[in-house]
């Protein structure tokens, strides 16, 4: 797979670890992130990244910031973004599994590199279970689309 990686000047000092598992595992990294820790703004790093995604230019993203939080939010503003907040192995695991998520967001403050790691191993490694899932997935959308249309402009 072909994965856009990103991060603020807070998930920084998670990037080495992070982009070590994401080659680790034989996949290729588009790198839209920060590399040192001079204060950014989240949303001008996660935009490249969705970009690329939208545009079907990479499979999947990874975000990082410092709650992992703004990152997943601007994220999910985007339709087609199904973003997962994973600070645990069940939440990656299950955001694939059932909610096909195309976008990961990790936080850096907090949490340990190593169970970083497994997240991003666990996430990119377990695939969408599909089924009875799939029509929720699109669901997703269409509700997404029915509440933009009711107040007559995107929420």
């Amino acid at each position: 797979m072909k994965i856009a990686f990103s991060n603020d000047h807070a998930g920084a000092p998670m990037r080495s670890v992070v982009l070590e598992v994401i080659k680790g595992l034989g996949h290729e990294v588009v790198d839209y992130g920060a590399k040192g820790d001079c204060s950014v703004d989240y949303p001008d790093f996660a935009a490249p990244a969705l970009r690329a995604l939208l545009r079907q230019e990479v499979d999947r993203v990874i975000l990082i910031c410092g709650s992992g939080i703004g990152m997943s939010i601007v994220a999910n503003r985007i339709p087609g973004i199904r973003c997962a907040l994973a600070t645990d192995l069940f939440a990656a695991e299950m955001s694939r599994r059932h909610n096909d998520a195309n976008c990961l967001a990790l936080r850096a403050r907090e949490q340990s590199p190593e169970l970083n790691a497994q997240i991003v191993r666990r996430w990119l490694e377990t695939p969408f279970e599909g089924g009875r899932h799939e029509p929720r997935i699109q669901k997703i959308e269409e509700v997404a689309k029915k509440l933009r249309n009711e107040i007559g402009h995107d929420v």
